[in-house]
């Protein structure tokens, strides 16, 4: 039975998503339209609606009647979109504690746990364990956006940063330092301080970009 098209492209665009995130489709790599429809197995209208859909998040850069071109993974591109992901984040912790304070145990666990294995005995799959750990709080404080619109900004985003992540792995001698920023945002959070909170926010997008050779500042 054939899907109906908007299904389908729907379908097509899920996918491509997951090709992005698992590394497969790659910043700044050139793909062809029927090349691209073969390997997420799609109808090429299908994934042409799903290019626009990616396109129209920045991570394609469509190149007319050739085919199209991962978003690049620079510097500035970079830094706007990690700056991007700290403010709303900022603004969605501001949001949870207008609401009360967040209940943040099960979050705190995880992160400590993770970070005394990785100063004792790290395991061999560490960095893939850190990367879900480390999206964990990015998640629960972006969960704090509760407006339509925002959360489509931020998800837009985080899909461009799964592209810069693929492209800057999550090395395993970030791991100590990235959990400490984490259980310091924690910390600032169950204080109940939404200044505190910004205040660790910013220095872990600073320490992130400084960890990947990137000036805080263009």
């Amino acid at each position: 039975m054939k899907l109906p098209d908007d299904l389908q492209s729907e379908q097509a665009f899920t996918a491509l998503l997951a090709a992005l995130r698992m590394g497969k489709l790659r910043s700044s790599e050139f793909h062809t339209m029927p090349a691209l429809a073969e390997a997420l197995g799609f109808p090429v209208a299908a994934t042409r609606e799903a290019i626009k859909r990616a396109e129209a998040q920045s991570l394609v850069e469509v190149l007319p009647k050739r085919g199209f071109v991962i978003m690049s993974t620079g510097p500035e591109t970079t830094r706007a979109c990690m700056d991007m992901r700290a403010a709303l984040e900022a603004e969605g912790v501001r949001r949870l504690l207008s609401a009360g304070r967040p209940a943040l145990s099960h979050l705190r666990a995880t992160h400590e746990a993770l970070l005394d294995e990785a100063r004792t005995h790290p395991g061999a799959d560490l960095s893939r364990r850190a990367l879900a750990t480390d999206l964990s709080l990015h998640d629960f404080m972006a969960g704090g956006l509760d407006n339509i619109f925002l959360r489509q900004a931020y998800e837009a985003n985080r899909n461009r940063i799964t592209v810069i992540q693929n492209a800057r792995a999550f090395l395993p001698d970030r791991v100590i330092p990235a959990m400490e920023e984490h259980l310091a945002i924690i910390d600032a959070i169950d204080s109940a301080s939404a200044e505190a909170s910004v205040i660790e926010i910013e220095r872990h997008l600073r320490q992130t970009l400084r960890w990947w050779g990137i000036s805080a500042v263009g």
